[in-house]
């Protein structure tokens, strides 16, 4: 039986990261969605919580936590302001990770402290304007010469790559042709700024808008034969692994916009009153909040029994798919359900469910597509 209880270092995280969402988060939270500003305030002070760090061992600065402690803090983060939720998920699962999972010694000593410190921010270039799910179909291209790799390529929608503590990005490219048109593709790390580097112009998100997200363009970007990470044409398998971990990560952040759209709207139903009473007392009002509740426990279950699978070793690419279609799905039709219980009060974005309504639309597409999540989970069936 899945033990959904937690430790009791487990509950201290999840109430100081809940009171610091509350008490911190939440207050600037419709201010930099619409001004469209990043929360460096807030990130610092993250930094300075050591939530940056959660995962990764104290040799490199971080808590010695475990990942389960990291979902932990996403959902918590997540039921007031995806953005901020989404700045840490990436900062640590796609910025730091990687470098921790394959990176040298050295190249840990020199960037993991100040990851996990939030002093600097770390971005993955995977996705490519021509190669979206199909992340295989990478054009970008790293050649050696001389010691040095020179790349050249664009990538697309990668988050935090483009802030003012933005100092790395890892980049996937082809290496090599294979014989039979296969491509080599390895990982390579690439200080910001490096010339020939270029976060383009952000993107006019629908949602998650205080998230720094870029296009980016290599233009003969000229880095030491040493930044490779991890070993040669591994690039591409070592990120799907960094994928899987994600996904249980988007999972939880999704649970935590489900719970924070029942939040909102157990709050509303109480206090909104139409003919005389309470809305809330209204039978298809209080069985609409009480679907919502469903879908949010059922989906936090699901990210649990993957982490908890993850920890202990096992397989988990098939609970990781399943934790993160359920989870996504949850938040938006909690978000949908939740609008469509604030009326027209929904539609405005003074409401935490407007912003809701926007954010969680992503969560079905970002890390890997619900339609690529069936894709794995039917391929782990053996179909």
């Amino acid at each position: 039986m899945l033990d959904t209880r937690l430790t009791e270092e487990q509950e201290q995280l999840r109430k100081t990261v809940e009171s610091f969402a509350r008490e911190v988060v939440a207050p600037v939270a419709a201010h930099h969605d619409a001004t469209k500003t990043f929360p460096y305030d807030v990130v610092q002070q993250m930094g300075q919580m050591g939530l940056f760090g959660l995962p990764f061992p104290e040799a490199y600065g971080g808590m010695g936590g475990d990942y389960f402690a990291l979902c932990l803090a996403l959902e918590e983060l997540g039921r007031v302001d995806q953005s901020v939720a989404i700045t840490l998920e990436a900062g640590v699962s796609l910025g730091a990770m990687p470098v921790f999972r394959f990176g040298t010694e050295e190249q840990k000593q020199e960037w993991l402290p100040r990851l996990c410190s939030a002093e600097v921010l770390g971005a993955f270039g995977l996705t490519e304007p021509g190669a979206g799910s199909d992340a295989g179909g990478t054009r970008t291209t790293a050649k050696l010469v001389e010691g040095q790799w020179v790349i050249n390529g664009s990538k697309a929608f990668i988050t935090n790559s483009g802030t003012g503590i933005t100092r790395l990005v890892t980049v996937t490219a082809v290496t090599a042709e294979q014989p039979g048109g296969r491509k080599e593709i390895s990982a390579i790390l690439v200080p910001v700024p490096t010339p020939g580097f270029t976060a383009e112009p952000p993107y006019n998100k629908v949602g998650w808008n205080a998230s720094d997200t870029h296009p980016l363009t290599f233009d003969d970007v000229r880095v030491p034969e040493q930044n490779l990470l991890g070993e040669r044409g591994r690039g591409y398998a070592n990120f799907l692994q960094i994928l899987d971990e994600g996904r249980i990560a988007i999972a939880a952040l999704s649970v935590g916009a489900a719970q924070g759209c029942v939040d909102e709207s157990v709050k509303y139903a109480k206090e909104r009153e139409a003919f005389g009473r309470p809305i809330g007392q209204n039978q298809a009002i209080a069985f609409k909040i009480a679907e919502m509740e469903a879908r949010a426990h059922v989906a936090r279950c699901t990210y649990y029994d993957a982490a908890a699978r993850m920890l202990a070793g096992l397989p988990f690419k098939k609970q990781a798919a399943i934790a993160k279609l359920v989870s996504s799905n949850a938040a938006m039709d909690n978000a949908r359900d939740a609008t469509q219980i604030h009326g027209g009060y929904g539609f405005m974005n003074d409401y935490p469910v407007a912003r809701h309504y926007r954010d969680s639309k992503i969560l079905e597409i970002g890390e890997g597509t619900s339609e690529v999540q069936k894709m794995l989970i039917a391929r782990e069936l053996g179909l």
